[in-house]
């Protein structure tokens, strides 16, 4: 994962209680223990407590002692952060295909963080969900000029504390360019051309957004700044160049 600003939450924190609002509940490790096909006898033989304590867990007649949240999750074959969430991960991303990134962004502290797949992130005790992408519209307009071998991407928007531009990404099969940008600044960056693909960037109120980069479009020298004259081209370079 790729983090700008604090750090998420991480296992070691999670044993020490650091995001204690959150906590194993007895129903978690239920669907975990029978999802496993393992007994409460077959549990309690594999931590060393007795039956009746897993017994009284899962009824929510008492919760686990937290120095055994690592041995229960790795009971479970789940991390600690999966298993205090009650949310598990399959990451069908096994091929770690950068185009099918994931970027989460913390509502508290605007931390923002990159997966290649599914992931349990949490940041400041909030378990945090990916970002949906929508394409760029008219209140967030994104240009983009070949420069030598270089995109300038610019994005028509303010950037004030209330109102802005968090970050800028650019994807391509197998690299990640991104810059985090900041009020008073300008929503400008430039990128390596280097296959990019995908340009994300992401608006503090509206969440994020996408563009394709189409060639034909934006390998030229000059950006299209009317958004209809685009989607025009964007429709003839497709049929095009596929």
């Amino acid at each position: 994962m790729r983090f700008l600003g604090p750090t998420i939450v991480s296992t070691n924190e999670a044993e020490e209680g650091i995001a204690m609002n959150q906590y194993v509940t007895g129903s978690v490790i239920k669907n975990l223990r029978e999802k496993n096909k393992i007994t409460q006898s077959q549990l309690a033989d594999m931590l060393g407590v007795s039956d009746k304590a897993i017994s009284k867990w899962e009824t929510g007649r008492g919760y686990p002692d937290i120095t055994l949240l690592e041995p229960i999750a790795n009971a479970f074959h789940v991390s600690v952060t999966e298993l205090i969430s009650g949310t598990t991960v399959s990451n069908v991303n096994v091929s770690a295909n950068m185009l099918r990134s994931m970027f989460y962004v913390c509502p508290v502290c605007g931390n923002v963080i990159h997966s290649m797949g599914g992931a349990v992130v949490s940041c400041h005790g909030v378990t945090l969900n990916p970002e949906e992408a929508e394409p760029s519209d008219e209140s967030h307009k994104i240009f983009v000029e070949r420069i030598e071998d270089e995109y300038y991407i610019r994005i028509e928007h303010e950037m004030t504390k209330m109102h802005h531009i968090s970050f800028i990404a650019a994807l391509s099969s197998d690299r990640l360019q991104m810059v985090k940008l900041y009020p008073e600044g300008n929503p400008e960056t430039r990128f390596k051309i280097s296959g990019v693909k995908k340009i994300f960037f992401y608006c503090n109120k509206d969440g994020l957004f996408e563009l394709d980069v189409v060639h034909g479009i934006d390998d030229r020298d000059r950006s299209y700044d009317d958004t209809k004259e685009r989607m025009e081209l964007e429709e003839t370079a497709k049929k095009l160049f596929g």
